[in-house]
């Protein structure tokens, strides 16, 4: 792939690959609310990094007719605004405000790097990969059983990691303060590229963490010992060894 290119695929892929159909209903949620597609906010990066923000139309039709006028490097999903995106200018000052946002999880194998051994940064490969497969299953899961999510969208993210939509009625009303409150919920490391120690867990351990672990020690021996040889060298076993308490 040469960026280069870009200008002579993009009007091909939006003619006859970019799945407008599915796109479009996902997005009207079958049309229930009124006006619901309109108020959607659509931001296009085109070329030369030239951006748009608050493009808004009346029908997914109409979405489709731009993609394939203006072919865009890029689309970025909004909120659901209380009036037109399109129109946000003409609106009172203060008036102009999201109503509505589906939930995303961002999961990028750069976050990883500290428990791989065959890439880094954003190269990946079919060894480092089952660390997606874990990640969607432990996160999967606890969307479903614990906090009760039923529309889940995953996708590939095109470059380094997947993305979750989450997509029920009830969470794209979600306050921020209700996002936060999930992904901490969700949130086990902390600390930055200094610190050894990036996971602490406290007894009774978590149902949640239970669960996740559940799910890592099917993959561990094949992911780890053998995949990534987490202890094939002084060097790797230190590493290890520095995470467990001195009184085991």
């Amino acid at each position: 792939f040469a960026p280069a290119a870009l200008p002579e695929l993009l009007p091909v892929f939006y003619r006859r690959l970019f799945p407008h159909g599915p796109y479009g209903r996902w997005l009207s949620y079958g049309g229930v609310v009124k006006n619901y597609f309109q108020l959607r906010e659509f931001s296009f990066t085109l070329r030369d990094d030239v951006y748009l923000r608050f493009q808004s139309f009346n029908s997914p039709q109409e979405l489709e007719r731009e993609l394939q006028k203006i072919n865009p490097y890029k689309i970025d999903i909004g909120a659901v605004y209380s009036h037109r995106p399109n129109q946000h200018n003409t609106v009172h000052l203060g008036a102009f405000q999201p109503q509505e946002k589906e939930l995303v999880f961002d999961i990028d194998m750069t976050d990883y790097d500290d428990v791989r051994t065959c890439c880094s940064s954003a190269d990946i490969c079919s060894k480092c990969w089952t660390l997606m497969t874990i990640a969607v299953r432990i996160i999967d899961r606890a969307l479903v059983e614990d906090l009760g999510a039923r529309h889940r969208l995953w996708v590939y993210s095109g470059r380094r990691g997947v993305h979750c939509w989450v997509c029920d009625d009830a969470v794209r009303k979600w306050s921020p303060a209700l996002r936060a409150a999930a992904v901490e919920y969700l949130s086990l490391v902390k600390g930055g590229a200094d610190t050894v120690k990036k996971v602490t867990l406290s007894h009774p351990i978590h149902p949640f963490i239970r669960r996740s672990v559940g799910v890592v020690e099917k993959y561990f021996e094949e992911y780890a010992l053998l995949g990534q040889d987490i202890l094939g060298s002084p060097e790797k076993w230190d590493k290890v060894l520095a995470l467990i308490p001195e009184d085991i």
